[in-house]
């Protein structure tokens, strides 16, 4: 009786599912991507995305995880609409073709209990190259208004323009453009 108990015991652990990874939904009225260029050596020129979506899967325990975040393209805001139009053209984001840009990974780095970096591809005018992108500040926890649980981070990465195709006005205004993006999800 004893080994049958055992044995069933034993089988009900091996057949049980292992637990998955919990799942978090990015929150785009707080996930706004940004960048900065240099402006014909006068000035660093700001813009950001105002639309996006994506999915984090987080498994602290096993030190895993994933993230998809896609970005609207014409969703682009330069603050001055001409900039906007003009960064929307063929000469730059081809926002009409391109529709999203996208950075997808299945790497988590840790250090501890902390992530500090994501490593994955992204993709930009239907190019997809590796990216690292380096996460700080990283922290989960209730949020103290809505009381539900969420994870936050800030994100930043430097890529080069011209790999991926955008090579408009090449070097007048900058090859290398810093990414940066705060960064909310919920738990789902």
């Amino acid at each position: 009786m004893k080994k049958s108990l055992a044995a069933l015991a034993l089988s009900a652990i091996l057949s049980a599912p292992a637990l998955a990874a919990d799942s978090y939904t990015i929150d785009p009225g707080h996930t706004y991507p940004s960048f900065e260029i240099n402006h014909l050596g006068f000035s660093t020129q700001r813009g950001r995305f105002d639309k996006n979506s994506g999915k984090i899967t987080l498994d602290a325990t096993a030190k895993t995880g994933s993230v998809e975040l896609n970005i609207d393209v014409a969703s682009i805001n330069m603050v001055v609409p001409a900039l906007t139009k003009h960064l929307l053209s063929e000469d730059f984001f081809n926002a009409e073709k391109f529709k999203t840009m996208s950075f997808k990974s299945d790497k988590l780095v840790f250090e501890g209990d902390k992530i500090v970096a994501a490593e994955g591809n992204f993709t930009l005018l239907g190019v997809t190259k590796p990216l690292r992108l380096t996460v700080s500040n990283f922290h989960c926890g209730q949020n103290p208004m809505s009381k539900k649980t969420m994870c936050g981070a800030d994100v930043t990465a430097t890529i080069k323009r011209s790999e991926f195709g955008m090579t408009k006005y090449l070097p007048a205004i900058g090859d290398e453009v810093k990414i940066g993006a705060p960064v909310e999800a919920y738990k789902d």
